[in-house]
């Protein structure tokens, strides 16, 4: 009887507090971050019309945020990926995205994304809307961003968006392969 009421007991204590795991405001985020590879995913997927498709992330990237205390709307993120990092698991898959008929990371060393419009939705997302340039070709994207967590001068980030591969000319293996790439990432960032 008294482990049942003292759950009970911990359990309205629970109820009745406020919610400290409740995500910061992006006004509150206001400053100048850069990229922290090592606490950060890079994750992408690409469907197939049967199996499993193609899923993998890259090991290699950087990339700064600024977000002026005035304006959220004015902030600015540019994010580097260094395409012979990527990995799937699979070996030949790796080779395969590295070779000429995807990434060709013998003659392209890296794909740069730079946002040009942050249009805020909610108190914590946003739209961001700028240039990925792939493969020498450059095509507006829109990613959307959720500011996840804030503690001590670091800031994480959930940001999902889709791009179309065929504009980067990485169309191989259509219409058995997505033309569609999924992009999933968590972006952990700190104080410069």
């Amino acid at each position: 009887m008294k482990m049942r009421t003292a759950f009970v007991a911990a359990l309205l204590l629970f109820l009745a507090s406020p919610r400290a795991v409740a995500a910061p405001s992006l006004s509150e985020a206001a400053g100048s971050y850069v990229i922290v590879p090592s606490q950060s995913v890079l994750a992408f997927a690409v469907p197939a019309v049967s199996g499993p498709g193609i899923k993998g992330r890259f090991a290699r990237f950087e990339g700064t945020v600024d977000i002026p205390a005035d304006s959220v709307e004015a902030a600015r993120l540019t994010i580097t990926i260094y395409p012979e990092s990527v990995t799937t698991g699979q070996k030949r898959v790796d080779d395969f995205l590295k070779s000429d008929a995807v990434f060709d990371t013998r003659n392209e060393r890296a794909i740069v994304f730079r946002s040009a419009r942050v249009h805020r939705t909610g108190e914590d997302v946003a739209t961001i809307e700028g240039n990925l340039t792939a493969r020498g070709r450059t095509f507006r994207e829109t990613f959307r961003a959720r500011l996840a967590d804030s503690r001590r001068g670091s800031l994480r980030f959930h940001v999902q968006g889709k791009v179309f591969r065929s504009r980067y000319g990485m169309d191989v293996g259509t219409p058995i392969y997505s033309n569609v790439v999924d992009f999933d990432m968590d972006l952990s960032v700190r104080r410069r």
